[in-house]
């Protein structure tokens, strides 16, 4: 199979070659990573924290700071992550976006609620508006689409991160996202090889965003441990620190496990809300201490390779 036609929309949306993107993560999607993705045919795109150093920059100083590495990189189509959960994350989404406009980014992925004032601010400046609920459903995809998004991502509760509340899997949720809307889909969760892509394809996907599979690449910013121990771990070893959040076994991880199997949910969410520990084993290297979110296929991620590799690899029936 050496291409999908449905495929041929969302890279002209886009302006990519292939129909893959880097979802964008929290601490682990920087400039190099990003630029890499682009670089390869597909698009990346910049994530939460981004960046984040001792120099302590604020958030309009940060990104900006980002899009010129990037730019310094690569010349091809990138995209940039905004988070809207409630009303309470608008003020915030809206000093990313109107830097990255600044910057030239065309491409927004944006995350959460349909937002109708700030979907209106991307088309207005000419953006792509790429929308993924954190709970998909066909309701959410075609309100998106009635809101002017280009693009609809249907994530399953394969993925990595945070997983949707509804606990549809990828296998289900894809389709239920194509026949709701018509414009392109993405699908999302638990896509780490060639397979997952050619099942996305056949149940009804236009392209896919994948996460987990390039945090074990060499461009991506988390530690070499934190990478070995995605690539060394099988799936049937994660388990819950919640309802929403699968984890590779740690010292800390496990203590979070017993508390939440134990009913102690709010105090797991406090302790995560309060030490940061994904930033404390992705990027400070302390795996024990930390919890590190990854998707449930991850016996299909055997090396670290070059994003450019990753790329090949996931998109061989475009190449």
């Amino acid at each position: 199979m050496k291409n999908f036609n449905q495929s041929t929309k969302l890279c002209e949306i886009l302006g990519i070659s292939l129909p893959i993107v880097q979802a964008p993560m929290n601490n682990v999607t920087n400039a190099a990573l990003v630029a890499a993705v682009s670089n390869a045919g597909g698009m990346g795109v910049l994530g939460p924290n981004a960046g984040r150093d001792a120099e302590n920059l604020n958030t309009k100083e940060r990104y900006k700071r980002e899009f010129e590495r990037i730019k310094a990189l690569t010349d091809k189509p990138y995209g940039v992550n905004i988070v809207c959960r409630n009303d309470n994350d608008k003020k915030y989404a809206l000093k990313v976006m109107e830097t990255a406009f600044e910057a030239g980014v065309k491409a927004f992925f944006f995350v959460g609620i349909v937002e109708t004032e700030l979907f209106k601010f991307i088309k207005d400046n000419g953006g792509v508006l790429v929308h993924r609920a954190l709970t998909p459903s066909a309701n959410s995809a075609r309100a998106a689409q009635e809101e002017g998004a280009d693009i609809i991502i249907a994530t399953g509760y394969d993925e990595g991160g945070v997983l949707p509340q509804n606990k549809i899997g990828t296998f289900s949720i894809v389709p239920i996202i194509a026949d709701a809307v018509s414009v392109p889909v993405m699908a999302a969760g638990g896509i780490n090889d060639v397979r997952g892509v050619r099942a996305a394809f056949a149940l009804g996907a236009s392209g896919v965003y994948a996460g987990t599979r390039f945090i074990a690449s060499t461009e991506c910013p988390a530690v070499q441990p934190a990478k070995e121990s995605i690539v060394s771990m099988g799936s049937s070893e994660l388990f819950f620190v919640s309802d929403y959040q699968r984890v590779v076994p740690s010292k800390f991880a496990k203590e979070l496990n017993a508390m939440y199997l134990n009913g102690d949910k709010e105090v797991v969410a406090q302790k995560i809300e309060r030490l940061n520990p994904l930033r404390l084993a992705m990027i400070d290297g302390d795996i024990e201490n930390g919890i590190i979110y990854v998707n449930s296929g991850i016996s299909l991620i055997k090396e670290i390779k070059s994003a450019k590799e990753i790329v090949g690899e996931l998109m061989a029936d475009f190449v």
